[in-house]
């Protein structure tokens, strides 16, 4: 899945007003954590996820493997915070940041 230019746009705008609603710290990948990116994936389509590692390659590296792990696009990252998107086969419209969000 690669995303196009004005994808990743729309995408960003709707991304900004997110809050984070996962935090990776220096333990790493768990397995708690891959069960919560993959339930907040399904749920919202799109969200944010802080990584509190100071070394900037660590992060990138981190950030990288989890979005293959979920299967997952990286829209956008911005400092300590990535913005990952993957489309939901049956989306709920109360959940999905891109339903709840929609410009329109």
């Amino acid at each position: 899945m690669s995303l196009k230019g004005a994808q990743k746009k729309a995408l960003r705008s709707i991304g900004h007003h997110l809050n984070p609603v996962v935090l990776v710290s220096e333990n790493g990948l768990s397995e708690g954590l891959l069960k919560e990116v993959e339930r907040a994936l399904n749920d919202h389509e799109l969200i944010k996820i802080r990584f509190v590692i100071t070394e900037r390659d660590e992060r990138i590296a981190l950030i990288e493997q989890l979005a293959q792990q979920v299967q997952a696009e990286v829209v956008q990252t911005i400092g300590k915070m990535a913005l990952f998107y993957r489309p939901a086969k049956k989306p709920n419209p109360k959940l999905s940041n891109l339903l709840r969000f929609q410009e329109g």
